[in-house]
């Protein structure tokens, strides 16, 4: 029973400049598509012209094989250690609470980060700290190289939950590195330079670039040619990379991601204590719910300092224990990784496909976890209003939740990110029915 209270006459106390604060960014249209879906989500037979989630960026096509895996592997959810069963094992995990983590996750981690980069990275154990997802890893890095005042470079479209991650907290600003489809939104050195020159005539000092790799929203892994002239910008202005490689092998084909820590070893780790990766199981494994990430740094500072913060975003010694058991079983990896970038892959060609049927161009990608489509052609007029006016449509008629290229920071109005690994093939088909229905009325109007 809700507990009512009563108002009071006199005015209420006041609440900290966080609290008040309006960088957390829930006004978005990004937020508030996922609002619309939480209100009437869609339903195969109990809601079947609800609204379908296509804002979530969110890895399902292989969560068979981690519950078959699971099922197969019983001792992986039994307390304690491989094969430690009973009370004695119960104690050792609920007691457990150094942040360092447990050795044995920590090895498992690093050994993944490895597999998943086809084995051209190496990562030491050591550098591994634990972070309650991507979210933390990425504010915990800010706080670390940044101070109240300072500014990110970050490249556009960029994920939107970046204005809360980076910002809210924090207090520190995001300096868009505007990017253009015209070269499908790889960063350029003009484009970081001028980002850099916005920052110092806004009287802010920056402290460093952070970009998604594979380069999140567009569904397409960075070139190594781009990474380089980062790594050349960022030495020359002595400030900070940091690296969010958040779904970055099974996604991809290990031929085409390419980690900035390939490169640091092909420099043999010239100016490496500039250089931090953020990486969580959120995409690349499906398991957002278990608030799983990690921040490697080649700086030693960075790592002790992280390892110190991580106290406020700990992962439970039972979550640790059964992934450590899950990715040291190399055959389940190896499987894991080949079928999951091959279900991905033929999702990723079935709504290209069916875009382009409609009528609908994407940026060229290489699977990810969603695509990046151009609507340019059916704005009203080429505006920010009119890119918000046909999202309201998608959103209300066609009940369908995407997210407007505007919520990205994108700077060319029509562009829209559609996820399409949430969801059953059959769901994707649903979807693309109704974008080839809208399309066509359309045209009709027309």
């Amino acid at each position: 029973m809700a507990i009512d209270i009563e108002q009071q006459q006199q005015p209420s106390p006041g609440l900290s400049k966080i609290a008040i604060s309006d960088t957390h960014g829930e006004d978005s249209p990004y937020f508030a598509g996922w609002k619309a879906y939480d209100e009437n989500p869609y339903h195969e037979s109990s809601n079947p012209s609800g609204v379908i989630q296509m804002g979530l960026a969110e890895n399902q096509v292989s969560f068979d094989l981690l519950e078959k895996h699971l099922e197969e592997n019983s001792e992986a959810s039994n307390w304690g250690s491989k094969g430690s069963k009973g009370a004695s094992g119960f104690r050792e995990n609920a007691l457990f609470q150094d942040y360092h983590g447990l050795l044995s996750y920590k090895k498992a981690m690093a050994n993944f980060m490895e597999q998943i980069r086809g084995g051209r990275a190496k990562f030491d154990p050591v550098r591994v700290v634990l972070t309650a997802g991507a979210t933390a890893a990425d504010e915990l890095l800010t706080f670390i190289i940044a101070d109240p005042g300072d500014a990110l470079l970050v490249p556009t479209p960029y994920y939107p939950g970046f204005d809360r991650d980076l910002r809210w907290r924090t207090g520190v600003n995001i300096v868009p590195i505007h990017c253009e489809s015209s070269n499908n939104f790889q960063i350029t050195p003009q484009a970081l330079e001028a980002a850099y020159k916005e920052a110092e005539a806004r009287n802010m000092r920056v402290r460093g670039v952070l970009f998604t790799n594979p380069s999140n929203p567009l569904g397409a892994t960075i070139q190594r040619t781009v990474l380089e002239e980062i790594l050349d910008f960022v030495t020359q202005k002595n400030i900070h990379l940091v690296s969010d490689e958040v779904y970055s092998g099974s996604a991809f084909s290990s031929s085409e991601f390419i980690s900035v820590a390939e490169i640091m070893e092909d420099r043999q780790y010239k100016d490496a204590e500039r250089v931090h990766i953020v990486y969580s199981l959120s995409k690349d494994l499906g398991l957002p719910g278990f608030r799983v990430g990690t921040v490697y740094s080649y700086n030693d500072k960075v790592v002790t300092t992280a390892r110190r913060m991580s106290s406020f975003t700990l992962i439970s010694s039972q979550t640790q224990h059964l992934l450590a058991s899950m990715l040291s079983d190399k055959e389940f990896t190896e499987n894991y990784i080949k079928t999951n970038r091959e279900r991905l892959r033929r999702r990723y060609d079935m709504i290209v496909e069916g875009l382009k049927k409609s009528g609908i161009e994407c940026l060229k990608g290489n699977a990810g976890l969603f695509c990046w489509m151009n609507l340019s052609p059916f704005l009203d007029e080429p505006t920010r209003e009119s890119e918000l006016t046909l999202w309201d449509s998608m959103l209300h008629e066609v009940k369908l939740n995407i997210s407007p290229g505007s919520s990205c920071h994108c700077s060319e109005p029509g562009w829209f990110r559609v996820c399409f690994a949430n969801m059953s093939e059959q769901t994707l088909g649903i979807a693309l029915t109704r974008i080839h229905n809208f399309m066509e009325k359309r045209e009709r109007a027309c």
